[in-house]
């Protein structure tokens, strides 16, 4: 490993002068650098810790418990029950709000009763352009941001995490389950499962970067603008992918002609 970067001391001086802190991981690669650095840090004083819920991807939880072994933290998981909200079920466009505020709750509580002085998340400078109202509730329970306090955004973040030698450096994005789910849209368990199972199958058939979006009983595949082309020019490997969706409980199977696009559901479309 390299000698750390003049942003790595940085955030690592700024998560020890905490004393203490529980970070809210998902294993992606924004918290797995707060991990890695507050376990550089404080060492035993940093506990990494997973949400388990309905929402979240297969693969997930074993990609957590990858990465925080090689990042060196204590890594622990909690239960966290979102969809008990009426507010959250119902899926406007505050619902990732409601969703952080269970989350951000459940965890200021595990610290204040473990004795951690702080909660840390992996949000970053890029998603203070972007929607985002869980930074809101991190607000109402104190939650920290290191590296969007330090401005870094996420080129800097997975420069970082590839300096740091962590398995999900080059790890896509993969927010819950519900956010591709349009608003309005109630969140439902069953929902979150058809969803789940239609992911699962295209990554079976060798794709990567994807979402497929939930529309009634259609589900719709956004791909990697890299891999997406080579499914185009090819009518039987569209075939496949369709009927893989379709086994996984949807009706109708779409191929969007545009790259996927983080947030897509957030456009207004005409």
């Amino acid at each position: 490993m390299s000698a750390p970067s003049p942003l790595q001391s940085a955030l690592e001086r700024r998560i020890g002068s905490l004393g203490s802190v529980i970070v809210a991981f998902s294993g992606g690669v924004d918290s797995s650098v707060v991990a890695a650095l507050s376990a550089r840090a404080l060492g035993a004083r940093a506990l990494a810790v997973t949400a388990l819920s309905p929402a979240l991807a297969s693969g997930e939880l074993d990609g957590a418990r990858a990465v925080a072994a090689a990042a060196g933290i204590a890594h622990e998981t909690i239960a966290t029950d979102e969809l008990a909200s009426l507010d959250y079920r119902r899926n406007d466009r505050f619902r990732c709000f409601h969703c952080k505020q269970e989350l951000y709750g459940r965890l200021s509580v595990l610290a204040r009763t473990r004795g951690y002085a702080a909660v840390l998340s992996g949000a970053n400078a890029d998603d203070a352009g972007d929607w985002r109202p869980g930074l809101r509730a991190a607000a109402d329970h104190g939650v920290l941001h290191p590296l969007l306090e330090a401005a870094a955004g996420k080129a800097e973040v997975r420069a970082l995490a590839r300096a740091l030698e962590l398995p999900s450096a080059e790890k896509p994005a993969s927010p819950c389950l519900a956010s591709r789910i349009p608003y309005g849209t109630p969140v439902e368990p069953a929902t979150l499962r058809r969803i789940d199972r239609a992911e699962q199958a295209v990554r079976a058939l060798g794709y990567r970067e994807l979402r497929v979006r939930h529309h009634g009983e259609t589900g719709r595949l956004e791909l990697a603008g890299d891999e997406l082309g080579g499914l185009l020019a090819d009518a039987r490997r569209q075939d496949d992918v369709a009927a893989a969706i379709r086994r996984a409980g949807y009706a109708h199977a779409q191929i969007d002609p545009r790259p996927f696009r983080s947030g897509s559901l957030n456009e207004v479309r005409s």
